[in-house]
């Protein structure tokens, strides 16, 4: 009797475990700056892609198993970004990554996964060079991937505002001294070359900087008639209370991070007016808009974004991920970016429909201005600064 209860006992042990192992969860790493002055890009990127794995959780997962995102803070800082890549992939056995939002983390970390063969999904991080790192020859495969606007497309369209549509020739450009402000600035002046203008300043400045009054004025002195930026929230605020405290009312046009509510409570009515390349405005002009934008405030009960675009970055690329999962019918490394590279079905998201979003050859899924429109902060929220790319979002 003992005997065939301690034989009953194994068995159902057994029928435990490998129903435990049949609903393992598909493990995804997520790491970005959940502290620190890049936060606010962090942690809505990382709130976006919460809530694309909910959804999809909620419909029963990626081949049948649950999602499990193992999230990482990298403090914006690069060696720490190399650090938690490598503890994602050796030590947390994640089958593939998300986020990322500062382009020096980026660029010191995301070799880890091509080295791994694991596709990494870059959701925020906009420098020009970040899908560009290992192509062939040199790589047979490429495994890093993009949902945002490079720096290419975002340069070109700070140009066209200031230039085009503003008729300006003086312009200065203000950048800060990472990786991601020295690489935007040497797009911005790769653009304005094509167009035989030459920024009457360039002025650096260093994260954490609270007084950048010497390099306005020097801008000013210069003849500039507008600020041209590459920075993030809280030092690109810096520049317009420092504009307004010098008595100087020229356009300050920027990359997106002018969207950051670090930036727009911090220089309060001296950031009115301030325009940048935006890939989602939190206006619902769609339904599936609608249902992130108040999803997102039922979750993190509020009601503006703190950056909209790293939000709904975020949301999509969970979305592409887990359909190129599903697609290549395993978790296997290079089968998922196959299955990248030539995705079926539609994607539905909120910045678009992704249809073939990403190629063998073409690892971007924003690929050019159109995909893009100008924001601009008005009210201390960013809203859409044409009324035509208004009208083209309903549609």
């Amino acid at each position: 009797m003992r005997l065939a209860s301690g034989l009953a006992a194994a068995a159902l042990a057994a029928m435990l475990s490998a129903a435990a192992a049949a609903v393992e969860p598909v493990r995804i790493g997520v790491s970005g700056p959940f502290t620190g002055g890049s936060s606010p890009m962090g942690i809505s990127m990382r709130d976006g892609i919460r809530l694309a794995a909910a959804e999809i959780n909620a419909k029963g997962g990626v081949l049948g198993r649950p999602i499990q995102l193992v999230e990482r803070d990298d403090e914006a800082r690069n060696e720490r970004g190399a650090q938690i890549a490598q503890e994602l992939i050796n030590k947390e056995k994640v089958v593939a990554g998300l986020g990322i939002v500062n382009t020096g983390v980026a660029l010191a970390s995301q070799r880890y996964y091509q080295e791994a063969r694991i596709p990494m999904i870059t959701s925020v991080a906009t420098g020009s060079i970040i899908t560009r790192q290992f192509l062939p020859p040199r790589h047979p495969d490429n495994y890093i991937f993009r949902v945002s606007a490079s720096d290419t497309i975002q340069a070109a369209m700070i140009v066209e505002e200031a230039v085009e549509r503003r008729k300006l020739r003086k312009v200065a450009i203000l950048a800060d001294s990472t990786n991601y402000g020295q690489l935007g600035r040497e797009d911005l002046e790769h653009v304005l070359e094509k167009k035989g203008i030459r920024p009457v300043a360039v002025e650096k400045f260093n994260i954490g900087d609270i007084d950048l009054t010497r390099q306005l004025l020097r801008a000013r002195n210069a003849g500039a008639e507008a600020v041209l930026t590459y920075g993030i929230g809280p030092e690109l605020a810096q520049i317009a209370n420092g504009m307004v405290k010098l008595g100087w009312q020229v356009p300050l046009i920027g990359s997106w991070p002018l969207s950051m509510s670090s930036f727009i409570d911090n220089a309060g009515p001296n950031g009115e007016g301030a325009r940048m390349p935006q890939t989602f405005i939190q206006e619902p002009t769609t339904p599936r808009r609608r249902a992130f934008i108040e999803a997102w405030q039922k979750v993190r009960r509020g009601e503006r974004m703190p950056v909209p675009p790293a939000a709904a970055q975020g949301y999509d690329s969970m979305h592409l991920l887990a359909a190129a999962i599903n697609q290549a019918g395993t978790m296997h490394g290079p089968r998922v970016r196959e299955a990248l590279e030539n995705l079926k079905e539609k994607v539905e998201g909120v910045i678009m429909t992704y249809d073939r979003p990403f190629s063998r050859a073409d690892h971007e899924a924003i690929r050019g201005t159109g995909q893009v429109v100008m924001g601009e902060v008005r009210g201390g929220r960013v809203v859409y600064a044409y009324e035509e790319d208004k009208k083209k979002a309903a549609k």
